[in-house]
């Protein structure tokens, strides 16, 4: 798991624990891009994890592992600076995302934010993520800003990203599975068994791509 000062990295260092993994919670990169799989959480403003990251090169390794075909999951701000850029705003200069997949993360259309509990979502019939998950089942949010559109599609021998969708008076995006890259918009290591399941299914992802 990389620690770059923005995530919650002791409560997901015990659920990725819990699921089965061997976990190691560090700020070097060496280590990060040897690892079977890279976890990136983050909470609080867009601007703050974005750099943060940044700072810690963690854009960079990001790109190294994905370009190796190597895991990585994004949980909660961890997602969101996938995309190119929030409308959040705490800095004067916005700071960039990762840009690894198109497209801005927006305050949710809702007249009650945060957005704050336990909700169901809408995932693909053959999604990965949440294999051996019922429908209907529950997650856990915490958020007022999520990706409400998903402009990535299939290019070439690449399969068309698995898409999830969460509903707060109008959709947005609650979990990609595109290749190697991963996320979440809910907080799997505070979803009970239901993320429990889903941290193991991405362990498995991780072992089958490290095979």
């Amino acid at each position: 798991m990389f620690d770059y000062g923005y995530g919650n990295v002791h409560s997901v260092a015990k659920a990725v624990a819990k699921a089965g993994a061997q976990v190691q919670v560090t700020a070097d990169q060496k280590a990060a891009l040897a690892a079977d799989g890279l976890l990136v959480p983050g909470v609080g403003a867009f601007d703050a994890c974005a750099k943060g990251l940044r700072d810690a090169g963690g854009d960079k390794l990001v790109d190294q592992r994905l370009a190796g075909g190597r895991p990585v999951l994004g949980i909660c701000v961890g997602m969101q600076v996938l995309f190119e850029g929030s409308e959040e705003r705490h800095h004067e200069t916005p700071e960039p995302g990762l840009d690894q997949w198109p497209g801005r993360v927006e305050r949710l259309d809702a007249p009650v934010l945060p957005h704050m509990g336990w909700n169901t979502v809408d995932f693909p019939a053959d999604s990965e993520l949440f294999a051996g998950v019922a429908p209907g089942a529950r997650v856990y949010f915490a958020h007022s800003y999520a990706a409400r559109e998903f402009a990535l599609v299939a290019e070439g021998p690449f399969a068309a990203p698995k898409v999830t969708w969460g509903e707060h008076t109008g959709k947005f995006v609650a979990a990609v599975e595109n290749g190697a890259l991963w996320a979440t918009q809910f907080h799997p290591e505070k979803s009970g068994e239901v993320g429990n399941q889903l941290l193991r299914n991405w362990l498995a992802h991780c072992e089958r791509l490290s095979l």
